[in-house]
């Protein structure tokens, strides 16, 4: 299973960023999609899941300004995105693109860098 994450780059604070990541490899739905993010120095922090019912869990720190959401195509969890609204200096970070199988098994994208800028 590979997650392939897009949508990365530099914006200015207030402004917005989609990010996307794509499961390939596999011929099953994921438990749980999201999205997790790290400042170099820190600890990766969950920014948003979501889990196959369709809820969703978010940071306190985005909650608001981010909104994470699927396509089920063909009943199959293999796409996730981030809308990123507001952004702030602070959320510059590499964000992760993680998924979670029903067996367990988890999986881990390469990470794409979102700068915010003043």
């Amino acid at each position: 299973v590979q997650l392939q994450a897009s949508g990365g780059g530099l914006v200015q604070a207030g402004g917005s960023l989609r990010l996307s990541c794509a499961a390939s490899g596999s011929t099953f739905a994921f438990n749980t999609m999201g999205w997790y993010r790290q400042v170099q120095g820190k600890q990766r922090e969950l920014v948003a899941t979501i889990i196959s019912s369709g809820t969703t869990n978010y940071a306190d720190s985005v909650k608001g300004r981010f909104t994470i959401s699927e396509d089920n195509a063909n009943n199959a969890k293999n796409t996730v995105y981030l809308q990123m609204d507001s952004l702030k200096i602070e959320d510059t970070a590499i964000y992760y693109c993680y998924s979670k199988a029903w067996s367990g098994m988890a999986y881990w994208g390469k990470g794409t860098l979102v700068t915010v800028s003043s």
